[in-house]
């Protein structure tokens, strides 16, 4: 019924050698008042390096193309709780940060990273609650991944269809109270009654913002 997965990587890989929407498209899905600050360009340069991965996969009967969200881990932190791609931060051995997000990918998800295909990167986005700046990489692996989390970092896994992403009723948004008393509307996308907002929500904006171009 949907896409063919060799069509889909072919689009993916044809829509990435063009310019990417950046920041426009990632300010749709921004939390409002929008922080300024994500868009500093001196806080970005001295930010922390990180990378996450868009990773697209056949599901186990073939007959859907998938991508694995992980919920995070509870713990003492910014991002605890939160649906997040697959990702963390740049270590010393990484050559660049496509070796980050691979390697975070195998360590979270349990996927090889000799089963995964770089097809090119998103705009940077920079976090300013952790002071990171973020590479988002598309990638695809051509078998049904066999996923084993990392249960220290990732309390388990939420598998998103790719035809339920470019479903535009998915698209929501709640006002919602952050530490220190702050109030925010936040547009977020549900993903398996899961809310995807922030960060992550600001990835696929500009994701799903190129697909659109394709069509």
């Amino acid at each position: 019924p949907g896409m063919d997965f060799i069509q889909l990587v072919n689009k993916l890989t044809k829509v990435l050698e063009g310019p990417l929407p950046g920041r426009s498209a990632q300010e749709r899905m921004a939390p409002i008042p929008l922080e300024m600050e994500r868009f500093d360009k001196q806080q970005i340069l001295n930010a922390r390096k990180g990378a996450v991965l868009m990773l697209f996969c056949p599901s186990e009967d073939n007959k859907s193309i998938i991508i694995p969200f992980i919920k995070r881990a509870t713990y003492e932190g910014v991002h605890s709780g939160q649906i997040a791609l697959p990702g963390g931060k740049k270590d010393l051995g990484d050559t660049d940060l496509g070796e980050t997000a691979l390697r975070e990918t195998e360590e979270e998800i349990g996927v090889p990273r000799k089963h995964i295909q770089i097809l090119g990167n998103l705009s940077d986005l920079y976090i300013p609650p952790s002071n990171f700046s973020v590479r988002p990489y598309i990638g695809y692996s051509s078998f049904p991944p066999v996923f084993q989390i990392d249960e220290r970092e990732v309390d388990r896994l939420v598998i998103c269809k790719f035809d339920e992403l470019t479903d535009e009723a998915i698209v929501k948004k709640k006002g919602m109270n952050l530490a220190g008393g702050y109030k925010i509307q936040a547009p977020y996308y549900e993903i398996n009654e899961e809310v995807v907002w922030g960060a992550t929500a600001m990835i696929l904006s500009e994701f799903l913002t190129l697909w659109k171009e394709i069509k």
